[in-house]
């Protein structure tokens, strides 16, 4: 299956910001979105220039919530949150697995080719969309040792 097309910035930021807001609410929000029949729900508060929280997230980077700065490359890949979390169980490009961060269970959606991750988090009766990001090249060995470790251990 193809990839959603990227959405390039176009050199107008706040109007570039607005229409990935639309993409979001649209793919993400007011989809239907689910993983594994759960739905796939996103955090609002707090919001930040009238945008749920989810969002931010997913377009930009960095520790501090205070201090994230907007990444080209997940602003670029918007569309590509929801289809891999749409496809991850059925695509054999995508591969998932679970992990344990800070005492909650993730699920990681990893396009090994394309170097993006979708990382949900396990609630109960849904699960929550925490982030996504373009995977840099020194995590790829975190990601497959960790993949590797989860599926073995769900052999017995």
């Amino acid at each position: 299956m193809s990839l959603p097309e990227l959405f390039p910035f176009h050199g107008d930021w706040d109007r570039y910001e607005d229409e990935l807001y639309e993409i979001y609410l649209e793919t993400v929000v007011r989809s239907g979105l689910t993983f594994g029949g759960l739905p796939v729900r996103s955090k609002y508060r707090p919001p930040t220039k009238n945008k749920g929280y989810g969002f931010w997230h997913l377009i930009s980077e960095g520790e501090r919530e205070e201090e994230r700065t907007p990444d080209i490359r997940r602003c670029e890949r918007i569309r590509w949150v929801s289809w891999l979390v749409r496809n991850a169980l059925s695509d054999s490009d995508i591969t998932w697995w679970e992990n344990d961060r800070w005492g909650n269970t993730h699920i990681v959606i990893w396009h090994e080719n394309e170097n993006f991750a979708v990382v949900l988090a396990k609630r109960s009766g849904y699960v929550l969309l925490k982030t996504a990001y373009w995977v840099k090249p020194y995590r790829r060995k975190d990601f497959e040792r960790e993949r590797e470790e989860y599926w073995r251990s769900q052999k017995g």
